[in-house]
């Protein structure tokens, strides 16, 4: 970090935020910060004395994103050219699998760990993504809403260990597909807590779970 300027952080910042299509603030917001974080009045750009990000604040973004310390390094390395006058280098763009949530539920779809397999699937592209076993559900209807609406597209990974708090896809042995976000894990059971208030919590038991998927990040 220290061999990395203040202009250096906050422009890869800015660019980790455009790669995923997003604002610094929903950036922030989606890695658990306060929305105001990365705004341009807390950067002491100008006259004002510089003020950094906090290593906290960098490891909850680089989690959330995925993105490695590397990656996010290699963005401040392309600062100057993303100032300068010439063109901006296109961030590199991965395929991503992508199927409606509904037809996600059919067998066939996955394999055990929760990778995609089969027919079916479409592909779309995704800038900047160093997990190659991400893929993406689009979701139908509003029953997950407000938190996930008619249309948008949830990004999963199958590799990224879940934890406690964090929005997750998990397949049961009943062939279920469910959005939920997971409470606990126990020796026996996985308590999921539902993303909505009319919805349900589920509780079950370990048997009873093929695989569990993290999700990344939505498209809203």
């Amino acid at each position: 970090m220290s061999s990395l300027s203040h202009t250096e952080i906050w422009t890869a910042i800015d660019a980790l935020a455009k790669r995923f299509e997003m604002s610094p603030s929903a950036m922030a917001k989606m890695a658990g910060l306060d929305p105001t974080a990365f705004n341009r009045s807390k950067r002491g750009d100008g006259d004002a004395r510089p003020r950094w990000p906090s290593t906290e604040s960098l490891a909850k973004v680089l989690e959330a994103t995925g993105v490695g310390f590397s990656e996010f390094a290699a963005l401040t390395e392309r600062a100057p050219l993303q100032r300068g006058a010439g063109p901006n280098p296109r961030p590199n763009s991965h395929s991503v699998p992508l199927i409606g949530f509904a037809q996600a539920g059919a067998e066939g779809m996955f394999d055990e760990t929760g990778a995609p397999i089969g027919a079916g699937w479409d592909e779309i592209d995704f800038p900047g993504l160093a997990d190659e076993g991400v893929y993406a559900l689009e979701i139908a209807g509003d029953a997950l809403a407000p938190v996930f609406r008619d249309g948008d597209r949830i990004l999963v990974s199958p590799s990224l260990e879940p934890r406690r708090g964090d929005r997750v896809v998990v397949r049961t042995t009943g062939g279920e597909l469910l959005v939920k976000e997971l409470a606990r894990v126990t020796a026996r059971s996985v308590e999921l807590a539902s993303l909505t208030r009319e919805g349900q919590d589920r509780t079950l038991d370990l048997a009873e779970v093929v695989w569990i998927a993290r999700i990344l990040w939505a498209s809203q």
